[in-house]
């Protein structure tokens, strides 16, 4: 039997909204985990960082298991990342301390790009988080400079607190080369991600 143009077109709408509903029903949470490969060069900035607080650099978690995704890990996830994008003031490490690759909290209220990632783990790790599941991150813009950002390992998938975002990204959302990160069972040491690419950032060699 043939329906007329109108019944088709309420047919269609219906469909869509199915669709739409169905996309709006899938959880925040749907990222997958990343490949890291083998041990790598430890970033310039991290091991003077290190020097500076040794004892911040010879953790050894003892839970290697990811943070188990619920609302409240993700509204705290949110809520953290907001607030220290909009307390810490971007500056270089340049006009901040004289010098370049300078990784240090943001004490003063200024920082760059690592030192958004120090306070954003410091304050979640004050929170009860595994340290094995907050790890530094060193990526590449699709422009080509050098960035990092802190990735939070969960059972639903890794996930990315940006400075340039108060969005909390899926890592594979965020349009970046993934280089390198903390290894998750020691914070000292750092492993390539998907065999790794040359670093932009000062690595130790």
């Amino acid at each position: 039997m043939n329906s007329s143009p109108m019944a088709r077109m309420l047919r269609l709408c219906a469909v869509a909204g199915l669709a739409i509903s169905a996309h709006w029903a899938v959880p925040a949470w749907a990222a997958g985990a990343m490949t890291t490969g083998g041990l790598t060069s430890q970033p310039i900035g991290h091991y003077d960082f290190c020097r500076s607080h040794p004892s911040e650099c010879n953790i050894r978690p003892a839970n290697l298991a990811p943070a188990k995704m619920t609302d409240g890990l993700w509204r705290r996830l949110a809520g953290v990342t907001a607030r220290v994008n909009a307390v810490v003031k971007p500056m270089s490490d340049l006009d901040n301390y004289g010098k370049d690759e300078v990784w240090t909290y943001p004490d003063n209220g200024f920082g760059d790009c690592e030192d958004y990632v120090l306070e954003k783990r410091r304050q979640l790790y004050r929170m009860g988080m595994s340290l094995a599941d907050l790890l530094i991150t060193v990526v590449r813009k699709p422009d080509g400079e050098g960035h990092s950002v802190l990735t939070v390992r969960t059972d639903k998938g890794d996930y990315v607190l940006d400075n340039l975002t108060d969005k909390v990204k899926a890592w594979d959302a965020t349009g970046y080369r993934y280089l390198k990160r903390q290894a998750i069972d020691n914070t000292g040491r750092w492993v390539s991600i998907r065999d790794g690419q040359q670093v932009l950032v000062g690595s130790v060699q």
